[in-house]
């Protein structure tokens, strides 16, 4: 996701306004002409979107860190006129603001004739990841986690059984036992980057265990970390986004600011280069490695309260149910 270039913001901190003028440029003059990056007199850096006479206002002040009016504003060298005006309130969000630039770069080049129908939409977006703790990441082992999930969502299951019913079935950011949760199937995904082969690390007594009715699926990617491999986690999210639309495409990125991810990171993000080596689907049934309460007679010992372990899924062939996208049958 392209933002404003480096050299904007250091460019008009040289030339700061005066009073309660703004002093502007355009912002990502690759992409449109038509939207300004400015500053005020406190530094705060701020987005203009020039409006038409007819064209309707927009205003927000409920988003944490951002806040967006309509105003006559006094630009240096371009008068005044009536804008919508995004203002980054917190300098800890700079690299979210410029990635919300971006978007509203890319809007307006489309065509986008009611500024105030995309700002809000892009705004709608970007509300959820700014209530995030600007400054934290993921871990690398969430990263995988989350990569492995999006990798089983985008590469496997929507083009068995579309995306809204992809996306009902993702459970895993809202803290359900299993990744993927539907009536008579589940579906457990874990990533590994493991030079042991299919070792996985599984979080407690019960997330192996299959749903009330149904069967469990365990699906297990087996990943590398190498400086020219072609997949990363931005990577993978814009794949999924390109496959969603509409109100399922809202609910996805609504799901992604659940687990904790927000595109401001995505640079850091895409320094974790992975190449997918082996994707395999296990139904969790007969001889398949677990621990679960059942394991313990007795209950567990006194003092233990959670019970973490690694299985290896070398030498459970027997078990494989698909091992590409193509063998997996939904149905």
């Amino acid at each position: 996701m392209n933002g404003i270039p480096a050299d904007v913001w250091s460019k008009l901190t040289g030339t700061g306004p005066v009073g309660e003028n703004l002093t502007a440029r355009i912002a990502v003059p690759t992409i449109t002409e038509r939207l300004l990056a400015a500053i005020d007199i406190e530094g705060r850096r701020h987005l203009l979107i020039p409006l038409k006479p007819d064209d309707e206002d927009l205003r927000d002040i409920q988003s944490r860190g951002i806040r967006v009016e309509t105003r006559q504003l006094t630009v240096h060298d371009l008068g005044t006129t009536r804008y919508i005006d995004f203002i980054c309130l917190d300098s800890a969000g700079h690299g979210a603001f410029d990635l919300i630039a971006g978007e509203l770069a890319s809007g307006l080049r489309a065509g986008n004739s009611n500024a105030a129908k995309l700002g809000s939409s892009v705004l709608s977006k970007w509300r959820r990841f700014w209530a995030l703790p600007l400054w934290q990441t993921l871990s690398r082992e969430a990263q995988l986690g989350l990569f492995a999930e999006l990798w089983f969502f985008s590469v496997w299951l929507i083009p068995k059984v579309g995306g809204i019913k992809a996306l009902a079935g993702w459970r895993g950011p809202f803290g359900a036992r299993h990744d993927f949760e539907w009536p008579g199937r589940s579906v457990e995904v874990k990533g590994t980057t493991s030079n042991r082969g299919r070792a996985h690390r599984i979080n407690g007594l019960d997330q192996l265990l299959p749903p009330e009715t149904g069967e469990l699926l365990f699906f297990s990617l087996r990943l590398r970390e190498e400086g020219g491999a072609i997949n990363n986690l931005p990577g993978v999210i814009a794949s999924c986004r390109n496959l969603l639309d509409g109100d399922a495409l809202d609910r996805f990125e609504s799901a992604l600011a659940q687990v904790g991810y927000s595109p401001a990171h995505d640079e850091e993000y895409a320094k974790l280069k992975l190449r997918v080596v082996g994707q395999e689907l296990f139904r969790v049934e007969g001889n398949f490695p677990r621990i679960t309460p059942e394991s313990f007679a007795a209950g567990l010992p006194s003092g233990i309260e959670r019970v973490e372990y690694e299985i290896n899924l070398s030498g459970f062939d027997h078990l494989r149910t698909a091992s590409s996208p193509d063998g997996f049958n939904f149905e």
